[in-house]
This record gives C-alpha cells, sequence and structure tokens, in this order.
C-alpha cells in the first residue's frame, strides 16, 4: 500500500439546513511533506471539537477502494478529501482492519482506535439529507487513529499494517456494534481495546446504565 493523498482542511462555512455552520471537512490535497504530531496536522482546521479530534481521533484515514465503491454507487467521482480525511491510502478498505492495528506511513505510527460515525455536517458536504443513512449502511467508515509516533509524511510514501497482538473486532463490526444496544460481555470486550476515548465515555456510561 502506498499513501496516495495527504489532505487539510481550512476554515468554511456550508449550508446545513436552515443554518450556516462552520466546519474544516472540505479537505484538499496538498504536495509538500507534512508534519503529523500527536493531536494531528497542525495546519488542519477541527471546528466540532466535542465530536472530533483529540488524540484519540488524530487523524482520519480513508482507503481507494473505498472511493471506488462509492464512486460507482454515487454515479460520479469522488477524489481524495471528499469525506475530510487526512490521509487517503491506496489498497486500504477500512472495514477489515481491527482495532488496535499500527499503520506505519513515512516516519509515522498511527494506532486503529474509532470507526468514523457520520453526522449531519456530513451529509450537508454530499448534498443528500439522507447520506447519514445512505453511510451507514454502506458500512465503509473509515478509521480514526492515535498518533504513536510522531514524524513526516508525504504523498508516495509506503504504508504497512502491523495487526494488533490481541484478540480485536474488525471496523466494520464496530461500526455496525456502534449502533446495536450491547450486553455487558460485548461492552466489556469493548473496554479492553484501545478505542477512542470519547466512544469509551459511551460505553461506559452504557455500561453503568446496565448496572443500576
Amino acid at each position: 500500500m502506498k499513501l496516495i493523498s495527504v489532505n487539510i482542511g481550512e476554515k468554511q462555512t456550508q449550508q446545513k439546513g436552515d443554518e450556516l455552520e462552520t466546519t474544516g471537512i472540505y479537505k484538499l490535497p496538498i504536495q509538500e511533506s507534512v508534519e503529523i504530531k500527536s493531536l494531528g496536522i497542525e495546519k488542519d482546521f477541527i471546528c466540532d471539537q466535542k465530536n472530533h479530534g483529540g488524540a484519540d481521533q488524530a487523524i482520519y484515514i480513508y482507503g481507494q477502494p473505498d472511493y471506488d465503491w462509492w464512486s460507482n454507487e454515487l454515479k460520479r467521482e469522488l477524489v481524495p478529501g471528499t469525506f475530510g480525511e487526512n490521509l487517503t491510502i491506496s489498497e486500504l478498505e477500512s472495514a477489515a482492519l481491527n482495532i488496535g492495528d499500527r499503520l506505519y506511513v513515512g516516519g509515522v505510527i498511527l494506532e486503529v482506535t474509532a470507526p468514523r460515525i457520520p453526522c449531519s455536517t456530513l451529509a450537508a458536504r454530499m448534498g443528500d439529507a439522507m447520506f447519514v443513512k445512505i453511510y451507514r449502511r454502506a458500512e465503509r467508515p473509515g478509521l480514526y487513529c492515535r498518533v504513536i509516533r510522531e514524524g513526516v509524511v508525504r504523498t508516495g510514501d509506503k504504508v504497512t499494517v502491523k495487526k494488533y497482538v490481541n484478540e480485536s473486532l474488525s471496523i466494520g463490526r464496530a461500526f455496525h456494534d456502534y449502533y446495536e444496544k450491547l450486553d455487558e460481555t460485548a461492552i466489556r470486550f469493548y473496554l479492553d481495546l484501545p478505542i477512542a476515548v470519547r466512544w469509551r465515555k459511551e460505553l461506559e456510561d452504557d455500561l453503568a446504565k446496565l448496572n443500576q
């Protein structure tokens, strides 16, 4: 695999329903090398910091096979950055990777922490109020990652995957399970994995409710 695009978003506004919202979802490919630090790419704009960004969701990744699928599904070409990802990688099908898998990209090591959960901002970006449901059914969510080793990346860098050493679940399964009511055993299994902190908090709250 290789890194086929590095994408950075600037502060923009878009129409969402009856309101204008500020967003960084419109990301464009850049050609120069960029430094990835613990909180992501410095110049990449993140507006909704309650739900996006942070150490456990520092980098969002999407794969070219998933883009090819979407282009066929939507009958139009989708270019890197369309879904707001920082890195677009060849031959990577996001649903197949596991939580805890590590990606070596240039001088950087990234660890998979969560699937992307679609929101109304993505729907507005795609110009389709129903796109959240369409994206959910597709089960091609992309990968959120934490930064294990900071470093520099650029388009063309080789990408390799090192599998998580312990038992885990695929991002596709995790994405599906996010919408399900999990029992205590399933919740505790997820909590034993290196998942993103926001997702962990949701699962801990769900567990507490089950034990009330």
